[in-house]
């Protein structure tokens, strides 16, 4: 699994998603509840931004219909999404916020 530097640990407010791309990948980052969690930011259902939206209690919600995606595993919690979107294994050395996006991760 290989690791690609997203941002600085430092560049990340808490509940504000900050948007990255890896590799071609859209991915928005976010800061809460003391952890930092990467997931896919394309929504499933509207194929608009999640780092758009908001978030809270580890959820990200898209700006347009109102579906949430909890950030741990990709699932919506409610319709119009059915169907999660990719999470990406995170980790942070010093100040880089390190997420791998590779297909096998």
């Amino acid at each position: 699994m290989s690791f690609l530097r997203a941002c600085s640990l430092s560049d990340l407010a808490e509940d504000e998603p900050k948007r990255v791309d890896l590799n071609g990948v859209p991915v928005a980052i976010v800061r809460t509840e003391g952890e930092v969690f990467a997931i896919n930011d394309i929504c499933s259902h509207a194929n608009v931004s999640l780092s758009e939206g908001e978030v809270e209690d580890c959820m990200i919600e898209c700006w347009l219909h109102g579906s949430s995606f909890d950030l741990r595993s990709g699932k919506p919690s409610g319709l119009p999404a059915t169907k999660p979107v990719p999470v990406y294994p995170v980790k942070i050395e010093g100040d880089d916020v390190l997420v791998s996006v590779n297909q096998e991760s």
